[in-house]
């Protein structure tokens, strides 16, 4: 502790990556020391919202995970620091929203220059919107590297998570429109400028009705994504009848009880992770919970 101490004394606050990285310290312990010792003070920023995993018991956990948070989303440092503290958490906080700007700005440039690709533009605006969810909905990407789920690529942080839906469009049109996300979306993986990493997925109006009763797994999910998500390019009025639709299924209350749920289990697995002797996570639940392998969240 002496050794974090005397760091931060002599290199002010630091982020959880940064003290990762001067200490080279295993980053559980890391996380203990700063959240037990009360010479330690840890500030963490932005919001923590619901997160589906099937593999988790009751479905329901929050993102970021606790290493996460602690990893990108904290400010470490001693009681006199304050004022320096609240600077650089101000900094961070602005890092966060202009990545997640940066992000929602690519995003629109893509889809918007494939609608424009198509044979009838005008007929996709005005029949098809697009919408943006996940880290960027909730201003809290990153640029952290991690592999693509699908090639192992390294991509450049927070994903794009595109949610497309159409009102009675010919399955021809909707198939073209798909080729050329589907295109681009190989296009920004493997291009070194961008590095970037779309999921998404394209439905009717219909079978978001079906998802939104909220039924089974993957309905939750679909539920939870219509719920966060913001509106992208293409018909702003069919987004609208989009989210009257989520309000009308009563999702928001619905999920609001899984969040409530989820936080009491972060807080009780952060008591016996505290409470641990050592660096080893041996329950699978919580061990999730603390760990990032499990931040990609299934797309329907």
């Amino acid at each position: 502790m002496k050794q974090l101490i005397d760091l931060l004394k002599t290199h002010g606050p630091q982020t959880g990556k940064e003290l990762a990285e001067k200490t080279s310290m295993d980053v559980f312990k890391l996380w203990k020391i700063c959240n037990q010792s009360p010479d330690i003070n840890t500030r963490t920023i932005g919001e923590r919202y619901l997160r589906l995993d099937k593999h988790v018991e009751g479905l329901a956990r929050l993102s970021p995970s606790i290493l996460r948070e602690f990893y990108n989303y904290s400010i470490i440092s001693i009681e006199e620091q304050h004022e320096s503290a609240c600077l650089k958490e101000k900094q961070l906080r602005q890092s966060i929203v202009r990545i997640s700007k940066n992000k929602y700005e690519l995003a629109y440039y893509i889809m918007d220059k494939i609608i424009e690709a198509q044979q009838g533009p005008e007929i996709i605006r005005e029949n098809v919107c697009f919408i943006i969810a996940g880290d960027v909905a909730y201003e809290m990407s990153h640029l952290e590297a991690r592999p693509e789920f699908s090639t192992g690529r390294l991509v450049n942080g927070s994903d794009l998570d595109i949610v497309i839906i159409h009102r009675g469009l010919p399955e021809s049109t909707m198939m073209k429109l798909d080729a050329s996300v589907y295109d681009n979306k190989y296009n920004l993986l493997c291009n070194p400028i961008y590095k970037e990493e779309v999921d998404y997925v394209i439905k009717d109006v219909i079978k978001v009705q079906n998802q939104l009763l909220f039924n089974t797994f993957e309905a939750m999910v679909a539920s939870k994504v219509l719920d966060e998500g913001k509106f992208l390019c293409g018909s702003h009025e069919l987004f609208c009848d989009v989210k009257k639709m989520v309000n009308d299924f009563g999702i928001p209350s619905k999920l609001a009880v899984l969040k409530e749920k989820a936080s009491i289990e972060r807080e009780n697995a952060k008591k016996q992770l505290l409470a641990l002797n050592d660096s080893v996570i041996l329950d699978k639940n919580i061990s999730q919970l603390f760990y990032t392998t499990g931040e990609r969240e299934e797309f329907f």
